[in-house]
């Protein structure tokens, strides 16, 4: 009996402990519970009252930023202000393509990509309502939430922009043109005194990758604050496109039409010739499979009864556009070459939307086509080459189509600035890498007139006036300049202690050109034409190397004192003075839509090979 009230003693005691254990636990979790809803009154007390303190904030908010532009702490205003300042300042910059190449004048190659011509906009307003309206959602705690994060993460916005990509494209082109080791494509053109298809077989190269430096141009587009203006230009290797002779065949056979117009509202339809191979399409062929730079096809030309030069000025009434430049006349080989370009261009007729190839025009500078030996530039120096100045006749066209109001489709300055026509006035052309193109934008047909005489290469756009026609100036401006530099080439030939100037140099120049349009004597429109960078060309000085001989005069018979007399230095020659291009005689304000432009005579053009 003793033991068993023992043990009922026991199961009491441990029963009582178990609801002590239970009621402590429920007030533990009543705590706890009360201590959370106290905690979560007090952070919605805190939460409202950090809203309604932010509430009345104008500001955006901390550690937030557009392209890597801090905009923490303004004002929308202040924010669109300052981007606008970082914006406008990169729309007007250049980007300089450094590439690990040199030019056959021994300088590096150095290409221009200018914001300024891509029509860069930037999507100011977008992105700054984007950052200001980070903390101010509809959502108290999750405004709260983000105006925590900022403070202790960075929160960059992307800035939008646009530019016209057609704009790029055209600047890649031209730098693909100028790239030292360019690829030369395949080319043709139709020699219309043989009556021959003239096909030029390309050679390998390289050439600008397109895509990649379009990604190099965005990504220094988007880096507004960015400071560094050069990045590197990368290429690839190059094989031309294989001949297609079906293409080609496509491209120029024809049937023979008559021209003729039609009056309310008038029409131009300009006569075609036509054209065929002379030789079955199987011979042709046969001809490519032999290892040769040029291939040439017969061709069986048709002329129609009525061409469009025997319309007259009833097809072309009004002058558009004309401009002229003048040259030595007394060079008869360089004159030979001016007249040769100027008729292949004389007479053209561009339909509207049609567009203009000076190569293809003009075709293949060679000796059978009756090309002389020019002075031009190649490698830095003024030297002879086969065709040197028919840039003068590309030039003057390039004038006359922009008084004309004419689109440029394709153009490039030259490696030094000609004398014939100011800085940025200019057209080069190298046969099968760069060409001059423009489009007739025109609603009506328009016809070249081109000539050369006395003196005076003339080019004249003809075509019938429009509704709305404006008057064109074209303005152009010097940015900067690049130093002369000075170098020394070691004669044999020439005592030593002896130089000859064998070529005077001159600085290089940055210039600007912009097109302007008048409508009743107002200004309605200022469109930049090119920012363009010519070279400096150095001054070279021949320096004799030849050791001066000396005559040992023998001793007398009788012993005497010697006397030695000092001998009388040679006096040293006057340096001479190769052959220098024809400086301008005079510089013309620019031009009008009607005037004749700057009045300069000739200098050598660029080599008609790549420099």
């Amino acid at each position: 009996m003793i033991k068993e009230k023992v043990v009922e003693k026991k199961d009491t005691s441990t029963k009582t402990e178990e609801k002590k254990n239970k009621k402590m636990a429920k007030k533990t979790k009543i705590i706890i519970v009360g201590i959370t809803i106290f905690i979560l009154l007090i952070l919605a007390l805190l939460s409202v009252i950090f809203a309604l303190v932010n509430k009345n904030n104008d500001k955006i908010l901390n550690g937030i930023s557009i392209n890597g532009i801090e905009v923490q702490g303004k004002t929308k205003e202040e924010a669109k202000q300052l981007l606008e300042e970082k914006t406008n300042a990169k729309k007007k910059e250049d980007l300089i393509l450094k590439m690990n190449a040199t030019t056959e004048d021994n300088e590096e190659y150095n290409g221009v990509i200018s914001f300024e011509q891509l029509q860069l906009n930037y999507k100011i307003d977008e992105a700054v309502d984007k950052a200001y309206n980070i903390g101010r959602d509809s959502n108290v705690f999750a405004n709260n939430f983000s105006i925590i994060k900022t403070n202790f993460s960075k929160n960059d916005i992307e800035l939008p922009f646009e530019y016209n990509n057609e704009e790029l494209q055209k600047q890649i082109d031209t730098i693909n043109g100028q790239i030292p080791g360019v690829v030369i494509e395949s080319s043709y053109y139709i020699d219309e005194d043989s009556d021959e298809l003239v096909i030029t077989k390309g050679k390998t190269g390289v050439e600008v990758d397109p895509d990649l430096l379009k990604e190099e141009v965005e990504e220094e587009i988007k880096n507004v604050d960015n400071t560094e203006k050069e990045i590197s230009l990368s290429t690839k290797s190059k094989e031309p496109e294989p001949i297609d002779l079906d293409k080609i065949y496509s491209e120029i056979h024809t049937e023979p039409k008559d021209a003729y117009y039609t009056q309310n509202p008038f029409t131009l339809y300009p006569h075609v010739d036509g054209v065929d191979f002379a030789i079955s399409m199987d011979d042709a062929k046969k001809l490519l499979e032999e290892d040769k730079e040029e291939y040439i096809i017969p061709l069986k030309i048709t002329h129609p009864n009525i061409t469009t030069d025997k319309i007259g000025s009833e097809g072309f009434p009004d002058l558009l556009g004309t401009f002229s430049t003048n040259y030595n006349a007394g060079n008869t080989s360089r004159t030979t070459n001016l007249r040769l370009a100027s008729n292949k261009i004389d007479g053209t007729v561009l339909m509207p939307g049609e567009t203009f190839s000076y190569n293809k025009v003009v075709g293949e500078r060679t000796i059978a086509a009756g090309y002389k030996e020019a002075a031009m530039y190649s490698g830095g120096k003024v030297v002879d080459g086969l065709g040197g100045g028919i840039c003068q006749i590309s030039s003057t066209l390039y004038n006359a189509v922009i008084f004309a109001n004419l689109e440029i489709v394709s153009r490039s300055n030259h490696q030094f600035v000609p004398s014939y026509v100011k800085a940025s006035r200019d057209a080069t052309v190298v046969y099968g890498a760069i060409d001059f193109k423009f489009k007739n934008n025109r609603n009506y047909p328009i016809r070249i007139k081109s000539s050369v005489s006395g003196g005076v290469a003339k080019v004249s756009i003809y075509g019938m006036k429009e509704d709305t026609e404006y008057e064109v100036k074209i303005e152009t401006k010097i940015t900067g300049s690049i130093p002369m530099q000075t170098t020394y080439e070691d004669d044999p030939t020439l005592e030593q202690g002896k130089e000859v100037v064998e070529q005077k140099g001159h600085n290089g120049t940055y210039s600007e050109a912009y097109k302007v349009l008048y409508l009743n004597g107002k200004v309605v429109s200022r469109t930049l034409l090119s920012k363009d960078k010519y070279s400096q060309m150095s001054t070279i000085i021949r320096r004799g190397t030849k050791a001066t001989e000396t005559t040992t005069t023998p001793p007398a018979t009788t012993p005497e004192t010697p006397t030695t007399t000092p001998e009388t230095p040679t006096e040293p020659e006057t340096p001479e003075t190769s052959t220098e291009p024809e400086e301008p005689t005079n510089s013309n304000t620019p031009g009008t839509s009607t005037g004749s432009g700057d009045n300069n005579t000739v200098q050598s053009d660029k080599n008609e090979i790549k420099n």
